[in-house]
Formats: structure tokens, C-alpha cells, sequence
């Protein structure tokens, strides 16, 4: 018997303000993508939004929907979006952003399991590591690459 332990890594930010510029610029989308959000049943705003290595960005948000579970997290949106959008194009920086009733929550929220699942199966297609920056209104955290928050991600087929 082995024992084996798995670290992650992240850097934990006070303010937008301290982030550089391709990192605020991505996390500002996801921000504004918060009021493209349809969520009348949790009241839940979660936005997203991707960059590109190329600098362009895209966003998405949550939707639900009253047959649940048919509705959409944010990351998906944004990332099947990109995905459908600029299939040849490499994903650089996912940004997600969460808030209730007009404000943004305190800390970030982070990403379900299956949407951890999809960023990874988007981050191998890039063949690049894919930054994840979670933004709350009192600190951000910046993984820089989703298996730090997804470790042993799925690929055995």
C-alpha cells in the first residue's frame, strides 16, 4: 500500500483591482454576464465568461427552467458556447461570478462537478492549461488550471 496525497494550488486576491489585465478583463465579464441570468426559482445569478488566447471574450449565464433539472449552469453556457462559436480557437481564462438580488455575493461560488467535468474535457481540447478565476465581492481566487479544481480528472476514453 501506497498513500498518496493530492495538492492544489490558488491564489487568493482581495480586489479586481489586483489582478492583471487579462485576468480583470475576464472576470469583469462574468461579472456583467450575471444580468443575463434566468434564474426565477433559486434566485441564484451566476455569470461566466471566457477569453480566448486571442484576447476575444464570451459569455454565458445560468438559466432554469421550471422542469427541473432542464436548466443550464453558467459555466456551460460559456463554454459550449465558445465551443460552438470558435471551435478552433484555444480557451485561455474561464471567469465565473455569482450574486443575489442585484449584489454580488461575498465569496466566490464554485463550480458544480459536472461543470468541473466540461472545463476539463475544454481545457485538454485547448492543449493548454485553461485558468479558472472564482470572483466574489471580497476576494477572488485564481486556479491556474482546472485540475486544481478537479483532480484525477475523467479522460480514460
Amino acid at each position: 500500500m501506497t498513500n498518496k496525497e493530492i495538492k492544489i494550488a490558488y491564489i487568493e486576491y482581495e480586489s479586481l483591482d489586483q489582478l492583471d489585465a487579462d485576468d480583470r478583463k475576464t472576470a469583469d465579464a462574468a461579472v456583467e454576464a450575471i444580468s443575463l441570468s434566468y434564474a426565477p426559482y433559486s434566485r441564484f445569478n451566476v455569470g461566466a465568461a471566457v477569453m480566448f488566447e486571442d484576447g476575444e471574450i464570451v459569455k454565458g449565464a445560468n438559466q432554469e427552467n421550471a422542469a427541473y433539472p432542464s436548466g443550464l449552469c453558467a459555466e456551460r453556457t460559456a463554454l459550449f458556447y465558445a465551443s460552438a462559436s470558435r471551435p478552433d480557437k484555444a480557451m485561455k481564462i474561464l471567469a465565473i461570478a455569482a450574486g443575489q438580488e442585484g449584489k454580488l455575493c461575498d465569496s466566490p461560488a464554485t463550480p458544480c462537478g459536472a461543470c468541473r467535468q466540461v472545463m476539463a474535457q475544454y481545457q485538454t481540447k485547448s492543449g493548454r492549461p485553461m485558468a479558472v478565476i472564482l470572483v466574489g465581492a471580497k476576494k477572488i481566487w485564481k486556479f491556474e488550471k482546472v485540475d486544481d479544481l478537479l483532480p484525477l480528472i475523467f479522460d480514460s476514453i
